[in-house]
């Protein structure tokens, strides 16, 4: 049985929109994610007056939590926050949300050529695989360089470095080919790879994959990719108690539900005078200026009149959303850690390649939440749910012992069949992007101002980002008036 019911369901009707009417703001907000919903906060919040026009019939967008028939919740999107994040973590203290660690201890999982072994969060040898020397130290040389990369990258503009180009017309798989040709330490830049992008080696430019490091940190803090894959310490440390969805709905519900409308995508955007008309399903919108807070490919899919500029449209068709799915098997109790077990898996083989417990901070029932991403979703995009339960089923099995075939239920989240998402956690840049066409990213057109995460400069692809981005159009509209 699949257990799925979506937690903002009982906000619905206190934000539901009344369609068939025009409305005349200050500023239209095109998507109720976190960036389209910090912008809001931060306009309103000085008078001006605002529309958040939502396509979904929730508020959140990768973001979604499912309430459970036994009353919990789990993630299907952004689950976890951590240092450094220091956007994210501000507003969940000022909404009053309580964060909890990340289930960690005991010891991962390490399956590797049909054969498990496992190693200790902590200690002396905590939190290292057990691969050969040669392997650990080849691994270790190239984080060391690509953190080193990152340390001379400019986060507000990436494509500025010195050799921007020729790092930009690598791929990531070519220069791990040179930096780890040993089998072992190949492997676990593999899942590391997929596990933060949702895209294979193969796909990213090596300036991408620099800069995104680069940005897992903040003014004080350089960025890592320690940051990146950790637990403790790192962008996996903590989660919100009752979700993480709450960061939108309670964002939301203090905005009023004058001022957000669901079931209302966008279709076009046209300059009227000294104003813009944004033409939704059902809704018309007077705006001085108009905040299109979406990944860039579906920012695309609108009606600009006049025409964007070249760049940004040529922006827009060039980077791809990852591709990414949950699977999260539902259990009375969270038998891996009598085992001694984090629930935290790398894996060579299998659907799922990396997994977290994601069980209440009580631990009153077990959750445990699989990845499946990169080549490995778009195998399964159009298989059955079916299929899926049991194709993890088995990788549960392999990692977790004979207790994860029955499973009391299942939520599986494929977010590259979503309408209004098409993938996630973000759109990725490819080879010879930034340098061509990633200022187009924040640079606004006229009264039109691109938020995202993807647009951030710090924390890009992640909550934080998201919110940093909201702030940072509020500003340049603020400063505008």
């Amino acid at each position: 049985m699949r257990l799925s019911i979506p937690l903002a369901v009982a906000v619905l009707t206190r934000l539901a929109s009344s369609h068939g009417r025009t409305d005349q703001v200050d500023v239209a907000i095109v998507g109720a994610g976190l960036s389209g919903l910090s912008a809001a906060k931060e306009l309103s919040a000085v008078g001006k007056s605002i529309l958040v026009l939502e396509a979904r019939d929730r508020v959140g967008g990768r973001i979604l939590d499912v309430k459970l028939p036994n009353g919990g919740v789990v993630e299907t999107g952004a689950a976890f926050i951590g240092p450094s994040q220091d956007r994210v973590l501000a507003l969940a203290a000022e909404l009053q949300l309580e964060t909890f660690p990340t289930y960690n201890s005991g010891e991962n999982v390490l399956w590797q050529d049909g054969e498990r072994v496992t190693y200790p969060t902590e200690g002396p040898t905590g939190n290292i695989p057990p691969i050969s020397e040669s392997s650990l130290m080849q691994l270790a040389e190239a984080q060391a360089r690509l953190n080193a990369m990152a340390q001379e990258i400019d986060v507000n503009a990436p494509w500025n470095h010195p050799q921007a180009v020729e790092l930009d017309s690598t791929t990531f798989d070519s220069w791990l080919d040179g930096a780890t040709p040993l089998e072992e330490a190949r492997f676990l830049f593999d899942v590391a790879t997929t596990s933060i992008f949702s895209a294979e080696p193969r796909e990213l430019s090596l300036l991408y994959v620099v800069a995104y490091i680069a940005s897992a940190g903040n003014s004080t803090t350089p960025g890592t990719l320690e940051r990146l894959t950790s637990t403790a310490g790192g962008a996996q440390e903590r989660r919100i108690k009752g979700g993480m969805q709450q960061l939108a709905v309670k964002l939301a519900e203090r905005l009023g539900k004058k001022r957000i409308a669901l079931n209302a995508p966008v279709r076009r955007v046209e300059r009227r005078g000294d104003s813009y008309q944004v033409t939704a399903d059902g809704i018309t919108i007077k705006a001085r200026h108009v905040v299109i807070a979406m990944s860039p490919p579906l920012a695309a899919r609108i009606v600009y009149r006049p025409q964007l500029p070249a760049q940004r449209d040529q922006l827009t068709q060039r980077l791809p959303m990852g591709s990414i799915g949950k699977a999260i098997a539902i259990y009375n109790q969270p038998f891996w850690r009598a085992d001694g077990l984090t629930g935290q898996v790398v894996s060579d083989s299998g659907v799922v390649r990396s997994a977290f417990d994601i069980s209440p901070e009580d631990g009153s029932y077990g959750a445990l939440m699989g990845f499946i991403e990169a080549d490995q979703m778009r195998k399964l995009d159009d298989k059955s749910e079916q299929e899926i339960q049991l194709r993890v089923t088995n990788d549960f099995v392999n990692y977790f012992g004979t207790n994860a075939w029955n499973p009391i239920g299942w939520v599986i989240q494929r977010w590259d069949n979503e309408e209004f998402s098409r993938g996630g956690p973000v759109a990725f840049g490819p080879p010879g992007v930034l340098t061509q066409y990633a200022p187009a990213l924040t640079r606004p057109f006229e009264g039109i101002h691109f938020a995202g995460t993807e647009s951030a400069p710090y924390w890009t692809g992640y909550l934080d980002g998201a919110i940093r981005s909201g702030e940072r159009v509020a500003k340049e509209i603020l400063d505008a008036f």
